[in-house]
């Protein structure tokens, strides 16, 4: 996809943005049912956490679309799957890892829109970065772990 310095042309870009768009639908989706259906005290802070983050991965979402939008792309319209399960744990661990892969995405996608000149965008997905950063800490937090260690 990328040639040995890092680049990649405005077209990968778009592909890249477009499955970045389709895991922010997934985060929405699941944070949309999560912040519902957990069940007891100790998930109730953490319940009414996922309703914010909820909105937060929609504003997320249209800053993506704005993007896709002005490199000539059409955003997609498909989320990635979103994994259900009957145990809270589970639930908030599936938050977790995808937040683990959203920002892994998006640390590369600032190198990627740097390396084709594009320093508005990437400063658009750093703020992005801040808020999916936040999140992953509320989601540890919530499961009783540490922050997980990104490289």
């Amino acid at each position: 996809m990328a040639d040995s310095k890092g680049t990649i042309s405005r077209e990968q870009l778009i592909e890249a943005l477009n499955e970045d768009l389709a895991r922010e639908y997934q985060a929405i989706i699941a944070y949309v049912v999560y912040s519902q259906v957990l069940k007891g005290a100790e998930y109730m802070n953490i319940a009414d956490e996922l309703v914010t983050h909820a909105s937060e991965e929609l504003a997320h979402a249209l800053t993506i679309a704005k993007q896709i939008d002005y490199l000539g792309g059409m955003p997609t319209v498909s989320p990635k799957p979103v994994k259900t399960s009957e145990e809270a744990k589970d639930m908030l661990r599936f938050d977790l890892d995808n937040e683990v892969d959203t920002i892994k995405n998006y640390r590369e996608r600032v190198r990627q829109c740097e390396a084709l000149g594009e320093y508005a965008m990437a400063e658009e997905i750093r703020e992005i970065l801040v808020q999916e950063q936040e999140h992953l800490i509320d989601l540890a937090t919530a499961l009783g772990e540490d922050v997980p260690k990104l490289s």
